[in-house]
């Protein structure tokens, strides 16, 4: 071997190692989920070293209570956009789930049939939306643009300038309690939920529809799925994880106001877009919904800690979105540009 060979070979023995098959550390580092966790490390990183009691314990179990109920209203709605759809009226919905609670709890009802009042309450609007999109073949948006202000405008009615309050412990102990005193319950319930869908859309004949849907809802017409069917299931489901984060934050609050959860579709959306999935439908996934959701509570998090203006806060989110929405876009046309 002459000294030239001798002096490239380390180097040519290094590359066929990257290039290798089985060697995949360039496709793990370009995954959306990737960044998103390299993201998250940081964010905790930057927070820990500038914050003294960020990485505190306790602190950070408290912290989850910021996020846990629209992280629920996230769940569904990643499914909505892989196929093709979106909800803009979920906070409404919980809006008005919290309203017939607070009615129910008026009239005497038991302490457990609140979650049943605010699940079924839930569960009607979803059903309203998902008849006018399948049904009577209507853009989504369009129809939660205008549920959103039918069912916000119901709660306002109700209550006019008043709040309903005198909620039972039970509720409390739900919304504000923690599991053997470490666990938030509303964190708990989460992670519960977001296991379940993982499951559902990544493991199950379910779940691979709803992709075929998003990729071409013609195709998967024509292949035998049942997509309007699809459609309007999600949309009750939706409505259903609205009334189940109705139940939580209401007994987190103690209270059901009128503007409740103003604003929360808006950082639903941005949780999804962030977790990687696709307007366009078709692509996501919930474990980016959840990496997405855990750096918006810890960016959030930090905030408070340092005393920044809520305002500050929307306006962060709403930057995140927009920035979320766009990356995806520059990367495709430099790669079709090469």
């Amino acid at each position: 071997m002459t000294s030239a060979q001798t002096m490239t070979a380390p180097s040519t023995s290094r590359y066929t190692i990257l290039d290798r098959p089985g060697f995949r550390l360039g496709a793990l580092l370009g995954r959306w989920e990737s960044m998103l966790a390299l993201l998250l490390i940081a964010v905790f990183a930057v927070n820990g070293a500038l914050l003294p009691h960020f990485l505190d314990l306790d602190n950070l179990a408290d912290g989850t209570f910021n996020f846990s109920e629209k992280a629920l209203l996230a769940l569904p709605m990643a499914l909505l956009i892989i196929c093709r759809e979106i909800d803009i009226s979920v906070a409404g919905i919980l809006a008005l789930s919290s309203v017939a609670m607070g009615l129910a709890n008026s009239a005497g009802w038991p302490p457990e049939s609140l979650f049943l009042v605010a699940l079924l309450t839930g569960m009607a609007c979803g059903a309203l939306n998902g008849v006018l999109v399948t049904h009577f073949a209507l853009p989504s948006i369009v129809v939660t643009i205008g549920t959103v202000s039918v069912f916000r405008g119901l709660a306002s009615v109700v209550l006019g300038d008043q709040a309903f309050t005198g909620y039972p412990q039970q509720m409390a102990d739900w919304g504000q309690g923690y599991f053997f005193g470490v666990l938030p319950r509303e964190f708990t319930v989460l992670l519960l939920c977001a296991a379940l869908f993982a499951f559902v859309l990544h493991a199950t004949s379910w779940g691979r529809r709803i992709y075929a849907i998003g990729n071409n809802p013609v195709a998967a017409r024509f292949s035998g799925i049942a997509v309007e069917r699809y459609r309007f299931m999600l949309f009750v489901l939706a409505g259903a994880m609205a009334g189940l984060a109705a139940f939580l934050l209401t007994g987190r609050i103690g209270s059901t106001r009128p503007n409740i959860a103003m604003g929360w579709e808006l950082e639903a959306i941005t949780m999804v877009i962030l977790g990687g999935v696709s307007i366009a439908g078709g692509i996501g996934t919930i474990g980016g919904v959840m990496l997405a959701v855990l750096t918006l509570g810890a960016v959030t998090f930090g905030l408070s800690l340092a005393n920044v203006p809520g305002i500050y806060m929307t306006i962060a989110v709403g930057v995140l979105l927009l920035v979320a929405i766009a990356l995806p876009r520059l990367f495709r046309r430099r790669q079709v540009a090469k």
